[in-house]
């Protein structure tokens, strides 16, 4: 992982981060990514090791747009992917940067030719638009994600509901155990903090010196 110094936001997001952040299901993800539908833009080839499929701020902004879509408005997953081939040329950015609308279940753009909203797939004009699809401020969002109290950096706790109330880094839901898994095979710490770009230094070092009590 990597972060935006300039907005100091996270460049690359992991599953669970999307689920949290987008409102889009582990399942949805996965089956949009073997499907082809949504694939993610840092993903790994080999897609059986830990964290390989990752996400970009883009990603994460166009998925909140899908998730709109899909789970809130329930347009059908047949009917976004006929929009989806339709709208091609706009490439990535067509759920990010693109302003979409829903009428009965149906995806409406503004068509830049004849300056009208019509709807995708068959091209018919509308007169009234009873919601538009908004992303909300992501950056915000994300943002609020990192906060964490300075008095829960370098330390580890256990909660109820969180990680199956496996140890993880206080403040995050990140597992200890994954953290020394990296460490074991041969991560340095800079490189676990690429990977978890919310965590410091001592929290790496807390993670790998952690041993649960007997």
């Amino acid at each position: 992982m990597v972060q935006d110094k300039e907005n100091s936001v996270i460049a690359a997001f992991t599953e669970e981060q999307v689920e949290r952040l987008a409102g889009v299901t582990l399942r949805q993800l996965r089956h949009w990514d073997r499907t082809k539908f949504f694939v993610p833009t840092l993903a790994y080839e080999d897609r059986s090791q830990p964290f390989s499929r990752l996400y970009s701020f883009r990603d994460l902004v166009s998925l909140k747009v899908l998730s709109a879509l899909r789970n809130d408005s329930k347009v059908s997953l047949q009917h976004l992917r006929g929009v989806k081939d339709k709208l091609a040329h706009l490439g990535d950015a067509l759920w990010s940067k693109t302003t979409l609308y829903v009428l009965k279940r149906k995806v409406v753009f503004d068509n830049p030719e004849s300056k009208t909203k019509e709807e995708v797939l068959s091209g018919q004009g509308v007169l009234q638009i009873p919601l538009e699809v908004v992303t909300g401020n992501m950056k915000d969002a994300v943002a609020k994600m990192k906060e964490r109290k300075s008095s829960s950096v370098g330390k580890i706790e256990s909660k109820k509901g969180i990680a199956n109330s496996r140890p993880v880094i206080a403040g995050t839901r990140i597992p200890v155990d994954t953290i020394k898994a990296f460490a074991a095979e041969g991560y340095s710490i800079e490189k676990i903090r690429m990977e978890y770009p919310t965590l410091t230094t001592e929290d790496i070092l807390a993670a790998i010196s952690y041993e649960a009590a007997a």
